[in-house]
């Protein structure tokens, strides 16, 4: 059911977010916020979305049917300012014929790139290399010190070739790889613009140097990497993981390095986030772990704003929105 609107519409923004989508939702909008850089206390957003039409998320939100009743029966639209849309109960807005939309491919270059350094980050070992200078254990130079893996002729593995896995094979192939292979639900035809080779899972896994993992998490993917997949993979594997923390089992991935089944890891993204201090894997000098910084760029972040509040707009103007998402 669409509700006509009296005067200006009401949108609350739940973070303090890049000026670009502000600068686009004042024009036409009455805006309030939850002013701060930290994440909405649940009580609060429950209160403070009292009467809105729209509301400006996070992933970080939990936007449940709690917060959709709070808010109203004039609510229009929830606009999530990431690519992820599983912290907002989209078949309850469904339900309600609230239009959810989230902002896709403004950070695929972004992620791509950050998925390209964590890979030579850790291959490399340069945090280590960092860590040895600050801590004063820099001396004469040793040739077996420090030792890291070249990526030069060598199979890089990509599980999940959309806009992001395309992207990490497109920005590879300079570093002079021999092959790249890789696994998704179905072969792609633009795979071939970057030589990218179709396998099974299980063909990725047994073959391939370093792994790239680039996929969402769905029933097929959650825990795919777990203790008999590190088994399946060569000692010498890298795995890289910029898609969703809850395709690791972050325990089997622990046991897998200490027990040398893998060589090294690098996370950007985790399974909880942020993932505790005291968490094991914290402590291993062969995985480096990121708190979630594949789109923390100015770009992607200005991009990711814009879009979002556009969404909104959209919705308001009665017209469909770039990201719009249903429950499946």
């Amino acid at each position: 059911m669409a509700f006509k609107l009296k005067g200006k519409p009401k949108v609350y923004v739940t973070r303090l977010v890049p000026q670009p989508g502000i600068d686009i939702l004042e024009k036409e909008c009455e805006l309030t916020f939850w002013k701060s850089d930290e994440a909405i206390p649940q009580e609060e957003l429950l209160k403070n979305v009292r009467g809105v039409d729209g509301l400006f998320c996070m992933l970080t939100d939990q936007i449940n049917k709690e917060v959709i009743e709070a808010a109203g029966p004039q609510l229009q639209v929830v606009a999530t300012m990431s690519v992820g849309f599983e912290h907002i109960d989209v078949a309850e807005c469904d339900k309600r014929n609230i239009v959810v939309a989230n902002t896709p491919n403004v950070s695929t270059d972004s992620v791509a790139e950050l998925t390209v350094a964590l890979l030579l980050l850790t291959s490399r070992r340069l945090l280590e290399g960092v860590t040895a200078v600050k801590n004063g254990e820099w001396g004469a130079w040793k040739p077996m010190w420090l030792l890291g893996t070249e990526m030069t002729q060598r199979t890089v593995g990509i599980l999940g070739l959309g806009r992001i896995g395309y992207g990490v094979a497109r920005r590879l192939r300079p570093f002079g790889v021999r092959k790249i292979l890789y696994h998704d639900v179905v072969s792609v035809s633009y795979a071939s613009d970057v030589g990218a080779e179709f396998v099974t899972f299980e063909e990725l896994i047994k073959e391939s140097d370093f792994i790239c993992i680039c996929c969402n998490l769905t029933a097929q993917t959650r825990h795919k990497f777990n203790k008999d997949t590190f088994k399946k993979m060569k000692k010498s594997a890298i795995l890289v993981n910029s898609g969703r923390g809850g395709v690791v089992h972050h325990d089997d991935l622990y046991e897998a390095l200490v027990n040398g089944d893998i060589a090294a890891a690098g996370l950007d993204v985790t399974e909880p986030e942020p993932l505790p201090a005291s968490h094991p894997l914290i402590s291993l000098s062969n995985c480096i772990v990121l708190p979630h910084m594949g789109s923390n760029t100015w770009e992607s972040r200005n991009s990711m704003s814009s879009t979002a509040a556009k969404n909104i707009l959209a919705v308001f103007h009665k017209e469909k929105p770039m990201g719009e998402v249903h429950a499946k």
